[in-house]
């Protein structure tokens, strides 16, 4: 009688920042768990594995996950990569969106060269989760947007699965987010996870059941959070980011000069120039992305 053999293991490797590395929904054994790791056993049904590869790390800048992230992932040699990095880049002086455009486009295309099909997602902008007033929520705003529609833009070049997760209601909802109002809660990683789970089996990339949408533990009280905005919310930037603040000020005020001469659109404007021709710069796809394996 021949013995079965079994599957092999579906290969799922997770690039970016906190929101990727779990953080705001501890597992039953106390460490970040996230929303890659409650997709994770969803991507195959029966006896199918999926190894999972979390590469994400707090903080992390495009430069992190262009560079070591790209580097583990590729040797993980995975079927299916997901990439969501940028939020703490807009977050920096240092923010420059043809940077930021050309770091991506070689992540994107290095992954599909080499056969892995990947996600990607928009989200929503800092500044809006925290509340900020205008004149500094404003500035960071318009820098999320070009980092979103760089993503999207890139997406399509590269074939990449792209979910528009900034647009889903659920990003409105407080109990969708942890305490700190940056960071989703259990629930908004599973609705995260779920969202991803819909899309890759839209395209006959996942076999397995969705993920549980219903939270395991408590979610953030309102009490906690209207504590951590009155006793950190407007120093969040100052405190994560100090290389920000005398840059962002600068824009604040520039903010506030054209909103009282009525030329926002100008400051608008530009930003859209500055992402359209950081897209129109970058080299053409070289030829056909490499054929996906198996999952």
């Amino acid at each position: 009688m021949p013995v079965p053999v079994s599957p092999q293991p579906i290969r799922f490797a997770v690039l970016g920042d906190s929101l990727t590395e779990g953080i705001g929904d501890p597992g039953p054994d106390g460490r970040w768990r996230g929303w890659a790791a409650l997709l994770a056993p969803g991507l195959g049904a029966g006896p199918r594995a999926v190894e999972l590869l979390n590469c994400a790390r707090s903080g992390a800048l495009t430069s992190d996950v262009a560079g070591g992230q790209l580097d583990d992932a590729l040797r993980f040699r995975p079927q299916l990569a997901s990439v969501l990095v940028g939020a703490n880049d807009t977050l920096r002086g240092s923010f420059d969106i043809a940077v930021i455009a050309r770091r991506l486009d070689t992540v994107l295309g290095a992954l599909r060269t080499d056969g892995a099909g990947v996600l990607t997602a928009c989200l929503p902008d800092p500044g809006s989760l925290l509340g900020l007033p205008w004149p500094l929520a404003r500035p960071l705003a318009r820098r999320m947007r070009a980092l979103n529609h760089v993503v999207h833009d890139l997406s399509e070049r590269h074939g990449a699965l792209h979910l528009h997760a900034a647009d889903q209601p659920w990003t409105a909802d407080r109990a969708a987010w942890s305490a700190d109002r940056l960071h989703p809660s259990e629930l908004g990683h599973r609705l995260l996870a779920g969202e991803f789970h819909a899309l890759l089996t839209a395209h006959g990339l996942a076999s397995g059941e969705p993920p549980r949408p219903d939270p395991t533990g408590p979610g953030p009280s309102r009490a906690a959070s209207t504590w951590w905005m009155a006793t950190r919310g407007t120093q969040w930037v100052a405190d994560r980011c100090t290389d920000l603040l005398p840059g962002l000020l600068r824009l604040a005020a520039a903010e506030c000069r054209h909103r009282v001469t009525g030329s926002t659109h100008a400051l608008d404007a530009r930003a859209h120039h500055l992402t359209t021709r950081a897209l129109a710069s970058l080299d053409p796809p070289r030829g056909e992305p490499g054929r996906r394996r198996a999952a």
